[in-house]
């Protein structure tokens, strides 16, 4: 899968959150915008091909205010938001590479 691939959902609004990323996102403050803005201008930093119910990856993007986001989605055809977090930099390098 590609960012290509995921954005151009993202785009057309083809796309939802899971119950899941909701709950987290009101836990911390984050709001779909930000989650768009950070999906649209972010980069793969992590795959998931097995993961429990499709493949997904987890995107690292930042916000147009630069807040650092983690967004882990499921692949096409169907974009699932399955959760989002600010990365914590003790377990992250840079916030794409595990510490």
């Amino acid at each position: 899968m590609t960012i290509e691939g995921i954005q151009d959902k993202i785009k057309k609004g083809e796309y939802r959150f899971s119950d899941h990323a909701v709950k987290r996102m009101i836990k911390k403050s984050i709001n779909r915008h930000e989650v768009e803005e950070a999906l649209l201008g972010g980069e793969i930093i992590e795959e998931y091909p097995d993961d429990k119910y499709s493949p997904s990856c987890l995107i690292y993007g930042k916000t147009r205010k630069g807040r650092n986001l983690h967004v882990q989605v499921s692949h096409p055809p169907e974009v699932v938001v399955i959760t989002t977090y600010e990365p914590d930099p003790e377990e992250w390098v840079d916030w794409k590479t595990r510490r």
